[in-house]
């Protein structure tokens, strides 16, 4: 299809028929819908629909399909191409459907896609429930499930999209379908690491497990000369760790968090950061071995809410931001030495890498099970920048990719779909599929044989 200005008719239709907001150009409000947490993206639809409910959506996708207009959706904005908003067309943003209801004798929550990881903690933990999720409350809860989600809960309880009972979809043909392992199979199938190109999801329903309030869970951190030991100690110990542990090895400058010393604000550092998903005081010697080797500067391994430790991760507000993600099928000391060199010489403020690993729940089902392919053991690794100043781009990009090129000799060549830029080559996208590739470009021909849909994640159904 081809993309056409919004006619005057459509809008008016649209401001007739949806109770939220239809925003133009220059209208109050407009800017603010189309921002997302990515500052580098500057994208500008045609026009904004805000729906309050799924009947906002059925008639917006209703009239878009009328007049030939594509749509995008945008989730919670929490991520990094950008590419949900388009520079045409109209833009679903769906952040005033950020309901959370939860079942807690069911062990059963249903979120509506405009919610964030912190509008489903903040309903689940009154119960001391939780859905395996974002490490972030900041990041929505649609796109994280949608490109398949790994938190700090992943290892015992599986992925964002493992947890999975039923999405609730308007089709490009204007229907409300639902989807589960019984009723439309494939879509729920596609629906669970695929992206979503395949319709506007207005509904996730997911299973719940027993955590928190309270779990053991903080950093340590490390002179940057210790590099080295401290990456092995974290292959040595995730390598036989229980899967209510996931750890988190990293380089970066040291916010200024009470918990740091003052004198070492700004300086970069090692750190491991850790959340054990169970009982704290069966956590704590299992633990201990982690927390007594080497001489770590600070500590900060506690009991506390796991609502507190989501939070340990947030970013607030709209940053410039860069990154690529891989994989590794183990963590060589080559490739610790090439993390330690490009880790220590990045721009001073707002450049991290962190590796973590794969394994436990998350890596149990096939690689064709759902639409998430990357289920082997191993490595992720993570190399980002975040700045404000425009005139620092170069800098910080040319820091990324040079990192990203370097650790290439010891990766998979796959990548994870939800950390995929609006830059990346066709061959990185493709991968981000894996072998169900394939599939989910059949699938997106039968759910949207027209192209009515533009999202994050680039499935071409026609090459």
């Amino acid at each position: 299809m081809v993309d056409t200005p919004v006619p005057d008719d459509a809008v008016e239709q649209l401001d007739e028929t949806v109770r939220g907001s239809v925003l133009e150009p220059d209208q109050d409000g407009y800017h603010r819908a189309r921002r997302v947490w990515n500052a580098l993206i500057d994208h500008r639809p045609d026009l904004v629909v805000r729906p309050t409910g799924t009947a906002d959506v059925l008639a917006a996708v209703t009239i878009a399909a009328e007049y030939d207009l594509g749509v995008s959706v945008k989730g919670g904005g929490h991520h990094v191409s950008g590419t949900a908003v388009p520079d045409e067309g109209v833009l679903l943003d769906l952040g005033e459907m950020n309901a959370v209801d939860v079942d807690p004798a069911g062990k059963v929550a249903r979120v509506q896609a405009g919610a964030t990881w912190g509008d489903v903690d903040h309903e689940t933990q009154a119960f001391g429930l939780a859905v395996p999720g974002g490490q972030d409350p900041n990041i929505g809860v649609a796109g994280l499930t949608l490109g398949g989600g790994v938190g700090w809960l992943s290892r015992k309880y599986g992925l964002t999209c493992d947890n999975l009972r039923a999405v609730e979809l308007v089709t490009a043909e204007g229907e409300l379908v639902r989807a589960t392992e019984d009723e439309h199979a494939d879509l729920f199938w596609g629906l669970r690491g695929g992206g979503g190109r395949f319709g506007v999801v207005t509904t996730f329903e997911y299973d719940l497990h027993g955590v928190g309030p309270d779990v053991l869970a903080g950093s340590l951190a490390y002179p940057l000369s210790d590099a080295p030991d401290v990456a092995r100690h974290y292959r040595d110990f995730m390598a036989d760790a229980p899967p209510e542990v996931r750890l988190l090895f990293g380089i970066m400058a040291l916010p200024p968090a009470s918990h740091f010393p003052e004198h070492r604000h700004g300086e970069r550092s090692v750190m491991l950061v850790v959340c054990y998903a169970g009982p704290p005081e069966e956590g704590r010697p299992v633990l201990e071995p982690l927390r007594s080797r080497g001489d770590p500067f600070v500590d900060s391994i506690e009991r506390r809410t796991y609502k507190r430790f989501q939070r340990a991760g947030e970013s607030r507000g709209s940053v410039r931001t860069y990154l690529r993600s891989q994989y590794l099928e183990s963590l060589s000391d080559d490739a610790i030495e090439t993390i330690r060199d490009y880790g220590t010489d990045g721009p001073p403020n707002g450049t991290t890498v962190f590796v973590s690993p794969r394994g436990g729940a998350e890596t149990e089902p096939a690689a064709d099970a759902t639409a998430y392919p990357h289920r082997d053991a191993g490595h992720h690794v993570l190399v980002e920048a975040r700045w404000e100043d425009p005139a620092a781009d170069d800098d910080h990009i040319e820091w990324v990719r040079e990192f990203h090129g370097a650790l290439g000799p010891y990766t998979t060549d796959e990548v994870a779909m939800n950390f995929l830029t609006g830059d990346e080559p066709d061959e990185r996208r493709r991968a981000a599929y894996g072998g169900n590739y394939e599939r989910l470009r059949a699938l997106q021909r039968e759910w949207d044989p027209d192209g009515r849909f533009r999202t994050t994640r680039e499935i071409d159904p026609e090459t």
